[in-house]
């Protein structure tokens, strides 16, 4: 699975730093996701969609409020607000995390797919960064998820017609051997043009390779059941075949 990658959005060159340099780091780098960061400014007129997280900076367009009073829903209305316009020109569906400075809100709170998170000094970019990656982590547990439930759904659709073609093996074995036996009949009478007996002999020929295929598929259905009570025999047959 390829690296998720994590918007910021800032005019802040100091809040970015702080992002990357507090996100975790695991036991691998393919663990830290790629990082783009764009200006609030520029990222209006851009509509940049292949993202797996969006951090926007809504602290510095809060500086401005600073000492007016306002309610507890004014200033969660101009949050919101913020956010809206952070992430108007990008994709709606996409994960958020809004950094602000209003000691009036909750340290976090979670508004649909956003989460409003306060600038708690030291330890605001540590905090987000662990939420970012809980929910990368989340996103690529999902995406693994449909897509098992994707080949799930194609090998139950195999299994099915497989299973089909075993239950049918004997009907048109049945067919398979009515025709070989009129062919034989045709091909073996006197007096038919020799067209006839071309034909006669071409559906002969054509029968005994049907008849070779579903021979295939019954030790095909033998070598299944044999590996389902004993894998290692299996593993030995494809290291042989390998080896030929």
């Amino acid at each position: 699975m390829s690296r998720p990658t994590v918007l910021i959005l800032s005019s802040d060159g100091a809040f970015s730093r702080e992002i990357t340099a507090n996100w975790p780091r695991g036991n691998s780098s393919s663990e830290v996701p790629e990082f783009v960061v764009l200006s609030t400014s520029a990222s209006n007129n851009l509509n940049f969609g292949h993202y797996d997280l969006a951090i926007a900076d809504a602290s510095a367009e809060q500086s401005q409020n600073k000492g007016r009073n306002k309610s507890r829903n004014k200033i969660r209305n101009k949050i919101q607000n913020i956010a809206r316009d952070l992430m108007g020109s990008f994709a709606s569906n996409k994960p958020a995390i809004v950094i602000h400075s209003d000691f009036a809100l909750d340290f976090c709170a979670v508004q649909e797919s956003v989460i409003e998170l306060r600038r708690e000094p030291l330890i605001w970019a540590a905090i987000a960064g662990i939420i970012g990656r809980e929910i990368l982590h989340r996103g690529q547990a999902e995406s693994r998820s449909r897509e098992a439930e994707h080949l799930l759904s194609v090998a139950q659709a195999e299994a099915t017609l497989g299973r089909f073609m075993i239950e049918m093996r004997t009907n048109v074995n049945n067919a398979l051997t009515t025709m070989l036996g009129n062919a034989e009949l045709l091909a073996h009478e006197s007096g038919l043009p020799a067209g006839v007996h071309a034909q006669a002999d071409a559906i002969r020929n054509m029968a005994l390779r049907l008849h070779e295929i579903f021979q295939r598929f019954s030790s095909l259905e033998k070598e299944l059941a044999i590996a389902a009570r004993d894998p290692g025999k299996k593993i030995l047959r494809a290291a042989a075949g390998r080896e030929q």
